[in-house]
């Protein structure tokens, strides 16, 4: 199913943006990011968010980055952005020359949290995967937008409802890039349902 980019909608907009039916351009600003208190204890919800809204229990949408990052904690990917105290992305970060860190957040009830993995600093495209099941979520990756790895399942507590979801790039530091999203689709739920597990038998004292 075509992703139709005619129904986003912005929640903060970038220096600037190119949208067509195909394609999302975006530029970041300086110092915009999305993070609430955990560990950092800072508060920052400043990212330009580019989203649409639906109701639906059950779907999953794919798309493809490509990005110039090259400074400290550029980012961009997936997300779905309900409030500023509730959230969710999964991108890639770039750290150094060697290294980015290609991992998700999860921000329920204002507070953060980052799982993540390094990956080469050399990759500068990904492709992510969004599923959804209610009030629980599942994001993958892929290299090849062929074979999806996956990166994070968790529940938002406030994500039972009509929620929005897009894409999102961003710069916390003093740094601009151009982030690319191409290959957008919104489909069927890819992401199954599980089959249930056993009970755990009962330890006998």
């Amino acid at each position: 199913m075509k992703f139709d980019t005619k129904r986003l909608v912005w929640t903060r907009e970038p220096a600037s943006c190119t949208i067509s039916e195909d394609k999302i351009e975006i530029v970041t600003l300086p110092h915009t990011d999305l993070w609430q208190r955990t560990y950092c204890h800072f508060r920052n919800d400043n990212a330009p968010v580019l989203q649409m809204e639906t109701d639906e229990k059950y779907f999953s949408f794919t798309v493809r980055t490509q990005f110039e990052s090259k400074h400290r904690f550029d980012q961009c990917g997936v997300v779905m952005y309900l409030d500023s105290e509730n959230w969710l992305k999964g991108s890639i970060e770039y750290e150094n020359e060697r290294f980015q860190h290609l991992g998700s957040v999860v921000t329920n009830a204002g507070y953060s949290d980052w799982a993540t993995t390094e990956i080469d600093a050399a990759v500068k495209s990904m492709w992510y995967r969004l599923s959804r099941r209610e009030d629980d979520y599942c994001i993958e990756c892929s290299e090849d937008g062929v074979t999806y790895k996956q990166m994070r399942i968790c529940h938002m507590h406030a994500g039972g409802g009509t929620i929005r979801f897009g894409v999102y790039a961003c710069s916390p530091e003093d740094s601009s890039f151009k982030a690319t999203f191409t290959c957008m689709e919104m489909g069927e739920c890819q992401w199954l349902a599980h089959d249930g597990q056993k009970p755990d038998e009962e330890t006998l004292l």
